[in-house]
């Protein structure tokens, strides 16, 4: 296979993690046989620097005549000004928009290994295997009307919390299909006793499930399944939700890891375009001291293998190979060892090769 590969290395430690991935897809492109050609783009902080935009025409050009996209991170102190007129974070919105990816899909697994890196006790984390399928693209934060109004001497914010059926049909059916590989049951999170976006949720939902009989269909208000992942953590398969509980309960999800390092994530819409990116930040504290845990970008470059390029078996060598490595004791700062990111991404490579 030849693909092309567009890398957005952003901000912080974006470009020491983003590098090492490329290192992985260089072997996984050798051990397999295929031509990975990269088209390295700005986006975020160094993009405001360089051009003006969180996200260049030319970047977003290159992302859509791509394969596959690999974000590392964006932001940072330079740019941390809340009433900047262009922000970081911009950039990460933008790309959402233009190549339409309305799901976003982060995986939560726990290495036996690191099972004592974790705050919970480890009896609670036996068997977590949980993947969270976070809608992107509407809900609260880009309802409209939203604005700040002053009347009578009382400021008022508002923002609108609204959805379509169609956005939600098309989030659990995306679950659904998740779940038919795994253990066949999804949760659906809303708020459905108070809010009547959830209540429309919930009934879309049902008749969503109701055409996939194979899948066992549960709903759970999203302060009980705030809950519940750090209670029965392993109870959970597959979790659909909206955009603002997606957020808050996948960041929830990550601590039963230990490390935010070692967690991916896709975003994805109808095509085989895909973004993938750790879900930690630019962390700007330790950029450029070569301490960066790669391994959450090295795992979405898997998941780029898997669901942009449909290269099953490569994207499966990946992530064995870092389980691999992180049994064999691979241990960067975050986990409580003294690898680099250099050496991370050595031992992976070489576990991958053999």
């Amino acid at each position: 296979m030849q693909a092309t590969i567009t890398i957005l290395a952003g901000d912080g430690i974006g470009p020491e993690i983003t590098s090492q991935a490329c290192r992985v897809l260089d072997v996984v492109a050798s051990r397999f046989g295929h031509t990975f050609t990269y088209s390295e783009q700005l986006v975020g902080g160094c993009a405001i620097d360089a051009t003006g935009s969180a996200l260049p025409d030319a970047s977003l050009q290159s992302c859509k005549e791509s394969d596959g996209v690999l974000l590392g991170a964006v932001g940072g102190p330079k740019w941390d000004d809340p009433t900047a007129a262009v922000r970081p974070e911009q950039g990460l919105l933008a790309l959402r928009k233009g190549l339409e990816l309305f799901a976003n899909l982060r995986p939560v697994t726990l290495h036996p290994s690191l099972a004592s890196a974790s705050p919970l006790k480890q009896e609670r984390l036996a068997g977590v295997d949980i993947m969270v399928v976070r809608e992107l693209t509407g809900g609260i934060y880009f309802g409209t009307p939203r604005c700040r109004e002053e009347k009578n001497g009382v400021v008022r914010a508002i923002d609108t919390l609204a959805y379509s059926d169609y956005e939600i049909r098309r989030m659990v059916t995306l679950a659904c299909k998740i779940a038919e590989g795994r253990k066949k049951r999804v949760t659906s999170v809303d708020k459905a006793n108070v809010l009547e976006s959830s209540r429309l949720w919930r009934q879309v939902a049902e008749e969503v499930a109701a055409q996939h009989p194979r899948i066992t269909l549960d709903h759970q208000l999203v302060d009980s399944a705030a809950m519940r992942l750090i209670t029965q953590a392993s109870s959970f398969d597959v979790i659909v939700t909206g955009n603002m509980f997606g957020d808050i309960l996948s960041d929830e999800a990550s601590v039963l890891t230990g490390s935010l390092g070692l967690l991916p994530s896709a975003s994805l819409g109808d095509g085989s375009l895909g973004l993938y990116e750790p879900i930690h930040g630019s962390a700007p504290d330790i950029a450029g001291k070569g301490i960066a845990n790669p391994m959450g970008t090295i795992l979405s470059a898997a998941m780029l293998l898997r669901h942009s390029l449909d290269l099953e078996t490569e994207a499966a060598a990946v992530e064995q190979a870092v389980f691999d490595a992180v049994t064999d004791g691979t241990r960067t700062k975050d986990l409580g060892g003294s690898l680099g990111t250099t050496a991370a991404g050595d031992a992976i490579c070489a576990k991958l090769a053999s």
